[in-house]
Parts: C-alpha cells; structure tokens; sequence
C-alpha cells in the first residue's frame, strides 16, 4: 500500500514540475502550452523558483500591548438572564438556578464565577448554568464574573431581586 500511495503522489505533483511552453498560434497571439503543438516552434519558459518566506517567532508583548489585549478580548455580552424582573422569585426551599448569556462564547481558560450580595458564591465553572441552595427569603444582589485564575476579566452588571420562600408552620 506505501508504494501504490506513493505512485498516485509522484502522479498528483508530475503537473506541477510539467515544463511550459510559449508558441505564437495562427492567429499571431502568444500561447503558452504543457505540451509544444506539432508543426509550431515552441521555446520552453524558464520560471523563477517560487518564493518562500521563513516563519518568525511574533515579538514578545510589552506590558502597554496585553493590557489592550485584554480589552480587545472582554466579551461584547455578560449578563444574568432567566430571572423576574419586575416580581419575586418563588424558591420554597431557596434553591434555583440563573443562566448567563456570554457573547462570544467563553474562552479558556476562563470561568465564570457567580456573585451572592457582592461575594463570590460556589464552585466557579466553565458552565454557564449556575444553581444557587438555600438562599434566604429578601433581596439580594446577583452578578456573574469572568475570571482567569485569581483576576477578574469582566464583570455583568448587578441584579437585585427577591426571593420568596414559603413559611410552613
């Protein structure tokens, strides 16, 4: 099997190592052919050898560059959806979940890290589905934070909703 894969490839690059040919037709226009045409004086063209560039290693960033970088690089849309805005959250044992919308999708090795009352809460994860447990009746301020290890790249804007637990005597 190397040696038939081998064939095909020797095939496959034989047009591209084909020599090229300029002749005048009857008409009196310049062609050029693979092949010389019988009966025509053909010369064969001599073509540059094509030009390669090396690739080379980018510069190393200066300080003033990655912090642009990182701007460049915020995401366009962070916010907490899926909750009411304009009424309480019913959670009878406190327990539900918030959605994050992120535009572009997150990149790693981002997190994302939900804010309790301004206080981080949670594991932080890459999921932009974030339960909360047991979270007591009232208002209370939720915001998500991107974060790349112990900084913060971004964070969505705060919301303040209310959470209304049932009290069972």
């Amino acid at each position: 099997m190397g040696r038939g894969f081998l064939f095909i490839l020797l095939l496959i690059a034989l047009p591209a190592a084909a020599q090229i040919y300029k002749y005048t037709d009857a008409s009196g226009n310049t062609a050029y052919s693979n092949q010389p045409p019988d009966g025509v004086k053909a010369q064969p063209v001599e073509l540059p050898p094509l030009n390669s560039v090396e690739r080379q290693a980018p510069p190393a960033p200066s300080a003033e560059a990655s912090n642009s970088e990182q701007l460049r690089s915020a995401y366009e849309v962070l916010e907490l959806s899926g909750l009411p805005t304009e009424e309480a959250l019913r959670a009878n044992n406190g327990t539900f979940t918030v959605s994050v919308k992120i535009k572009p999708r997150l990149q790693a090795p981002h997190l994302f890290r939900l804010l309790l009352d301004d206080q981080p809460y949670g594991q932080s994860s890459n999921v932009p589905i974030l339960q909360l447990v047991n979270i007591d009746r009232g208002e209370h301020s939720l915001a998500v934070q991107v974060i790349d290890g112990e900084n913060i790249v971004q964070q969505s804007p705060a919301v303040t909703l209310t959470v209304q637990r049932v009290h069972k005597p």
